[in-house]
Parts: C-alpha cells; sequence; structure tokens
C-alpha cells in the first residue's frame, strides 16, 4: 500500500491539473462556468490530498465547506477560506446538476476564483512542507 505522501501527491498532480485548465480556459475566455468547475476540483483535490497525508479516511463529497472544516483541525489558518469553500462548492454543483441553465459568471469572479484556489494550494503546499513534497509537480 503506497505511503499517505505518495497518495497525497497524486492527489496534488490531479488537483495541479484541474487548476492549469481552468487558467488556460480562463485566458481564452471560455465557458466561466467551466472554470468554476475547474477551481472547484482543483481545491476538492488539494484539501483531499492534504487531509489524507493527516491520515484522513477518504470520503466522498465535493463540498468544500466540509473538507475546509475538517482540515482547520490540522491547518486552523484554513478557516479564513470558508467562503471560498462556500463559492466554490456552489460553482461545482451549478455546473454538475441540471436542470437549471448553465450558471453565468463574469471573468473577473473566476479570476479571483482561480487566485483564491492558487493561495489555498500555496498553503497546502507550505502546510505539507517541501521536503515531503519533493518529487511533486
Amino acid at each position: 500500500m503506497p505511503d499517505r505522501m505518495e497518495v497525497a501527491r497524486d492527489w496534488f498532480a490531479h488537483g495541479d491539473h484541474d487548476l492549469q485548465a481552468a487558467e488556460a480556459l480562463l485566458d481564452v475566455g471560455g465557458f466561466p462556468d467551466t472554470v468554476g468547475m475547474l477551481v472547484q476540483q482543483a481545491a476538492e483535490k488539494y484539501l483531499k490530498g492534504f487531509l489524507i497525508y493527516h491520515g484522513w479516511k477518504l470520503r466522498k463529497t465535493h463540498d468544500l465547506r466540509l473538507l475546509v472544516g475538517e482540515a482547520i483541525t490540522y491547518e486552523p489558518s484554513l478557516a479564513d477560506l470558508r467562503d471560498f469553500a462556500r463559492k466554490a462548492t456552489a460553482y461545482y454543483l451549478e455546473y454538475r446538476y441540471p436542470p437549471s441553465p448553465p450558471a453565468v459568471y463574469s471573468k473577473e469572479e473566476m479570476a479571483e476564483a482561480t487566485a483564491q484556489a492558487e493561495d489555498l494550494i500555496a498553503r497546502i503546499r507550505a502546510g505539507v512542507g517541501r521536503d515531503a513534497l519533493d518529487g511533486a509537480p
């Protein structure tokens, strides 16, 4: 069985892919609702990787509010991400689950959401530690 850091690295790599896709789509003026979903997915994967690194048992959830709440147990400074978690969870749910029409977000709102996801990722990487992340993207 792989160690927790190896599993966390895998989650982080998938989160990096989602964030890069969100940034590329944002740069070309692509669908803002898809950017929002990708931002949520990047944050979700980083939070799950962080939690697994700390011994958390993986659960099926897309609710970043729940994941941030759990992450605060290990890193209290993440508490200020609760509002981002609420918004990003809504981006995901509105994108993934019809019957509602596609959500309409501004490019500025999605740029801010992307920046907040980048902040979350940087803080999680700092919390896990650079030495533990050797070999991670």
